[in-house]
């Protein structure tokens, strides 16, 4: 066990037993990330993860675990001091949630909660990790189109992915010189369990007008991405132009705009008392 150096090469992903997670171990296993000794998949759902390991020709750890609950990421912490000289070869931030709907609607406690899983938990499990990588780990967070603009009716969901983007492109920068390197993974909307739960169906239904995206072609190329050191990898022509244009424009005009392409209801703009 282990490369020419000895350690043990240990890729990590959170969000692993569905979607964009799933497809992460799959490829990895598969050997689009280079050289791995064992997979570590994180997600909630233990039985989703048993069956994502038994799928796999390296060997894994399966680890069902909340990552809004500090404990959870405590856990993988103390699951890296315990291994013996080994290193994070790959990072993948899966893990995620979004609701639709206006942020009144959607309350409270599942506002609270996409902060918590999708900037609190990320954060620190890249911290927990970062001393245990070395030249040619990898870290890829999934930022998503969603974080690239905002959006209305998809504002906290924007917001937190608006913080994985800017977050991993600051991370890269700040990694200079060390041969480790964070790429923010951008797809659009892909047809993954994300999208079963996600809220008021009439935003659903609006947002993913833009069409689907292949969840192993996002994947492949957040890969090859990450691999060549990129900070960023938007994986669709049209999201590339999407963002050129949001960088240009102000965010007034960008949101009007998608008020317009969406056909956004005149609905009150007023939150009932609760």
């Amino acid at each position: 066990m282990g490369g020419i150096d000895g350690k043990k090469k240990i890729a990590i992903i959170t969000g692993a037993s569905s979607g964009v997670g799933r497809e992460f171990a799959r490829q990895l296993d598969a050997g689009a990330g280079g050289e791995i000794d064992e997979l570590w998949l994180v997600a909630r759902s233990a039985d989703r993860l048993v069956e994502v390991a038994a799928a796999c020709a390296h060997a894994t750890r399966v680890f069902p675990l909340d990552l809004t609950d500090d404990a959870s990421v405590d856990l993988l912490a103390s699951a890296l001091a315990d291994e013996n000289d080994a290193q994070v070869t790959w990072l993948v931030n899966s893990a995620g949630f979004g609701r639709f709907g206006r942020l009144w609607d959607i309350g409270r406690e599942e506002n609270v909660a996409m902060v918590r899983l999708n900037c609190v938990a990320l954060t620190a499990l890249i911290s927990a990790a970062l001393p245990y990588m070395g030249s040619g780990s990898r870290i890829v967070n999934l930022a998503s189109v969603a974080g690239l603009m905002p959006q209305p009716e998809l504002s906290v969901y924007c917001a937190t992915k608006s913080f994985v983007f800017d977050l991993t492109r600051t991370l890269d920068y700040e990694l200079r010189g060390t041969g480790i390197h964070a790429t923010a993974l951008c797809p659009k909307f892909m047809d993954t369990h994300f999208l079963d739960h996600a809220g008021e169906p009439q935003a659903v239904r609006r947002m993913t007008s833009i069409g689907f995206e292949d969840v192993g072609r996002a994947v492949s190329r957040g890969i090859a991405a990450a691999k060549k050191g990129r900070a960023v990898c938007i994986t669709s022509a049209d999201m590339r132009a999407a963002y050129a244009l949001s960088k240009v424009l102000p965010s007034e005009v960008m949101l009007r705009a998608q008020d317009l392409l969406f056909t956004l209801r005149e609905g009150p703009s007023v939150p009932a008392r609760r």
